[in-house]
């Protein structure tokens, strides 16, 4: 396939830059034609994945707005519905974990978040969202009463940090020890080892597959 540019490029790397460009019908004409194509729908997945990437850094160098954020997370919504039934139906077992999400208290962003829990219920892992901007009072609250597997903190913006190390240095002083010893993933795109680090959970990830790739690891053991 040839980009506008007249370069040559391979499926997913083409698929990825239709995503980056926002080219809604595109983008999901071509997820189609591969998926009735008998193409992996989990590598049609990671190259919208790439693109998401991609408007990620376009709005950080103010080439997007944030109203190009929410277009790309539309745009992998609709993607997801069109490739879930077709993961769905490949998988040969199915996850029993649960996983509590949320993004900290002081972000508002969730389009990361939400393509996790869509990723990770075509998996078959039952999900509670606690939404955007949540305390870590109520991460403390929830995970006493759902005991998860496994709690996941998102958050966007550098001052959700501190949310972050706040949340789970409450989960870790919980009186109850079932609390104190469920694993802790943190996700984000500016995460580093250091943030991690820094906010003291045991994991992070900085794209959706990764998490469902982590959450199965996890659960394995």
């Amino acid at each position: 396939m040839k980009a506008a540019n007249g370069v040559e490029m391979s499926e997913n790397d083409y698929l990825s830059t239709l995503v980056a460009d926002l080219e809604e019908q595109r983008v999901l004409m071509l997820v189609q034609q591969r998926l009735a194509g008998g193409d992996d729908p989990l590598a049609i997945v990671e190259a919208c994945q790439a693109g998401l990437r991609l408007v990620g850094e376009r709005y950080e160098q103010r080439e997007y707005f944030i109203s190009g954020l929410i277009m790309a997370g539309e745009i992998f919504r609709e993607v997801m519905e069109l490739v879930q039934p077709v993961i769905e139906a490949r998988l040969t077992g199915s996850e029993s974990g649960q996983i509590l999400l949320g993004t900290v208290r002081g972000d508002i962003h969730d389009i990361g978040k939400n393509n996790l829990i869509l990723l990770l219920r075509c998996y078959g892992f039952t999900v509670h969202d606690l939404g955007v901007n949540v305390a870590p009072a109520e991460f403390l609250a929830q995970a006493l009463a759902l005991k998860p597997q496994i709690i996941g903190l998102s958050g966007l913006l550098t001052l959700s940090y501190d949310s972050m190390h706040e949340t789970v240095e409450l989960l870790r002083q919980s009186a109850d020890p079932d609390v104190r010893s469920i694993p802790i993933i943190i996700g984000g795109n500016q995460l580093t080892q250091q943030v991690c680090n820094y906010v003291g959970a045991d994991y992070w990830m900085t794209d959706a597959m990764s998490g469902v790739r982590l959450c199965q690891k996890l659960l394995a053991r």
